[in-house]
């Protein structure tokens, strides 16, 4: 039985791995590495964070960024974007340094277990851990608007559901949303070929502005401090402070984790969408029906006014709702029993990130609502990692972690399905 096992490969499973694998646990890791990055955003796309905001976290601040960016002559510069391809590079090669062997097996149940968990995968025999954390990122939590669910399955589709948009050459496109998914894809789509139009339910579209320089004088860096979330005293908050935000009430939190932070197109990004893509603001989707092959989108205008759109496909860039109902992989009956923060349907947290159920733990989208946006983006792995395995480590108690003669790790587990040595 294996002390920890981690579910999800991303950077926040990734960044627990390397810690509990520091720290002396019997830690395996199950889970497609950099799944999202890899499969589900367009060829083209740019990290939105600053490159020194954007490390997974080992013990020591070891394997950074920018220590596989200056190994391969890449710059990792503040205020210059750097490619999703390439942070997807980092984000296997630091899988590589810091973590055991990634199993690339799908977990399919996590089901309680005597004082322990069952976890049976898609490829091979089931495994038994003592404590489980889920880091399975955000492709669980996709949400479309309601008024979709009338169409036919191939007319619509989430912006995260395209690896490629070259196949949209040529036709029309409506993008929904008013965020950097929606801005970044619909530019893409223009880019591509494609015929795009953004819908979006805001009266007006909202820009970052350039970045500010790292080294500024002292007092312009008191009034507006760099955090990993952005400029401004309330991004460095909800950046550095992610344990203050779980001690206020639940409602705020839930607040907290719904309204800050949004939606906003990166300063990159301002003048490639503008030229390209023409907008439909303050509208909002009413209903979408299918018509002679294509696609019909009633809209309404804050003044009432109908309008509608006739289009070849929709992309929903809506983002995505945390909500424990729609992780299927968990026990319905652990799931049901729970403690959730207010009305969110997302698990009330330890400081340690254990859910009410002992032994198991929770990082990354849906811990948001329990410690603030941070949890939202990669720079809050590096809060979530140590502090979740030392949780584990609290859990296990007091003895040392599966050791053999010499006190050193053992390793002698079976491998599962879709192991690599």
């Amino acid at each position: 039985m294996d002390d920890l096992v981690v579910v999800g490969a991303g950077p926040y499973g990734l960044s627990i791995a390397a810690h509990a694998a520091g720290a002396g646990l019997g830690v395996r890791i199950l889970g497609r590495p950099m799944a999202s990055w890899r499969d589900h955003m367009p060829e083209g796309m740019y990290l939105k964070s600053e490159p020194w905001s954007s490390n997974l976290s080992a013990p020591g601040g070891r394997y950074t960024l920018a220590e596989y960016c200056a190994g391969r002559g890449i710059a990792a510069e503040h205020g210059t974007p750097l490619p999703i391809g390439t942070f997807s590079a980092y984000g296997l090669w630091f899988a590589r340094q810091a973590v055991p062997p990634v199993e690339e097996a799908t977990v399919t149940e996590v089901t309680p277990q005597g004082g322990g968990f069952l976890i049976r995968t898609a490829e091979g025999p089931p495994l038994l851990a003592r404590t489980v954390a889920l880091a399975v990122g955000v492709m669980p939590f996709v949400r479309y608007p309601e008024a979709l669910r009338e169409l036919p399955a191939a007319d619509y589709s989430h912006s995260s559901g395209h690896r490629d948009l070259t196949r949209f050459a040529g036709r029309e496109v409506a993008v929904l949303g008013a965020g950097q998914a929606a801005l970044e894809t619909a530019a893409l789509l223009a880019e591509s070929g494609a015929r795009p139009c953004l819908v979006a339910r805001r009266s007006r579209l909202n820009w970052n502005t350039v970045p500010q320089p790292l080294r500024r004088p002292p007092l312009r860096a008191l009034r507006d401090p760099h955090s990993g979330l952005g400029t401004g005293w309330r991004s460095w908050a909800w950046s550095e402070l992610p344990w203050a935000v779980r001690r206020l009430p639940a409602p705020t939190r839930e607040r907290i984790a719904a309204t800050a932070l949004g939606p906003a197109g990166a300063w990159w990004l301002r003048e490639r969408f503008e030229r390209r893509v023409p907008v439909l603001l303050g509208h909002r989707l009413r209903r979408a029906v299918p018509a002679g092959g294509r696609t019909r989108l009633g809209l309404s205008t804050a003044t009432g006014e109908s309008v509608v759109l006739d289009t070849a496909h929709v992309i929903a860039a809506t983002g995505f709702t945390p909500d424990l109902a729609r992780l299927e992989l968990l026990d319905a009956g652990l799931r049901a029993a729970l403690v959730t923060v207010g009305e969110s349907g997302t698990p009330e947290l330890s400081p340690g990130f254990e859910s009410s159920w002992p032994g198991l733990f929770f990082a990354g989208l849906l811990t948001a609502p329990s410690f603030g946006p941070s949890m939202r983006f990669v720079h809050g792995a590096g809060f979530t990692a140590g502090r979740l395995v030392s949780g584990v480590r609290k859990r296990l108690g007091a003895r040392s972690p599966l050791t053999g003669s010499t006190g050193t790790p053992r390793d002698d587990r079976a491998p599962a399905a879709g192991h690599r040595a």
